[in-house]
């Protein structure tokens, strides 16, 4: 196993406070998916995964693994901003999942699959807790792990940085708080008050390929479901602001 050390980097820590920002808005009323769309292939269009229960929004594949990436995709788009959301997961929930940034999806005959979201995802993955808060890049020319930088999508168990906690739903109904700051080609992820990754992306996140598509530094957020997976997850309380 490689040793890896999760460093923070005080720089990125401070940046949100080095000039005001702007104010916090709600990316979900508790009631609907209001402003937020599924973008999906054809052939997935017509199969429920995303919902509203119990004032959260859910993805609910469980029993039903034939579809390819089902994502919900808010409106909005953002460059520099914060994120904050609250997530549930569950031990009985194999699958994997996402918080999409940046990104935007391609509906185009020329796109993998004739439909793709490109962008950098920060990993959701309650199998593997270890990888929660790290960064895969989905864009089309990448398709791998760029915090911790691997030549693919395979990423070998990881040390556990201090403090470190998840927490399931079947333990109490526990929920888990994720905030990201995104401020140039910088990604700062935090999960329950841990600092799980502190990346710069230069070179990668405003190559030519991110330029050409239009990801990596601007686009919408948006949740995954993993292709052909078995997944029960919840989110609530989204709330963005953008950084100067």
């Amino acid at each position: 196993m490689i040793a890896f050390v999760l460093v923070a980097s005080p720089l990125l820590a401070a940046s949100p406070a080095a000039a005001p920002a702007g104010k916090w808005m709600s990316l979900f009323d508790g009631q609907s998916l209001a402003g937020w769309q599924v973008r999906c292939l054809p052939a997935d269009a017509g199969k429920v995964f995303w919902s509203v229960r119990d004032g959260a929004i859910e993805c609910d594949s469980l029993g039903r693994k034939e579809h390819d990436y089902v994502w919900l995709m808010h409106e909005g788009e953002w460059g520099d901003f914060e994120l904050e959301l609250e997530f549930q997961a569950f031990r009985s929930s194999p699958g994997n999942t996402g918080v999409q940034i940046r990104s935007r999806y391609d509906a185009s005959a020329t796109a993998p699959k004739g439909g793709w979201l490109d962008g950098p995802q920060i990993d959701l993955h309650p199998p593997a807790p270890f990888r929660t808060g790290l960064i895969y890049d989905e864009t089309r020319t990448e398709k791998r792990w760029i915090f911790p930088s691997r030549p693919s999508s395979k990423l070998d168990p990881l040390p556990l940085p201090p403090g470190f906690t998840f927490r399931y739903a079947e333990d109490g109904g526990g929920w888990n708080h994720l905030r990201l700051v995104a401020r140039g080609t910088k990604i700062q992820t935090v999960l329950n008050g841990v600092t799980m990754a502190d990346f710069d992306g230069r070179g990668i996140l405003d190559n030519e390929e991110h330029r050409r598509l239009n990801v990596g530094l601007r686009g919408q957020v948006a949740l995954q479901l993993h292709v052909r997976d078995e997944l029960k997850v919840r989110f609530r309380a989204l709330r963005l602001r953008e950084l100067p």
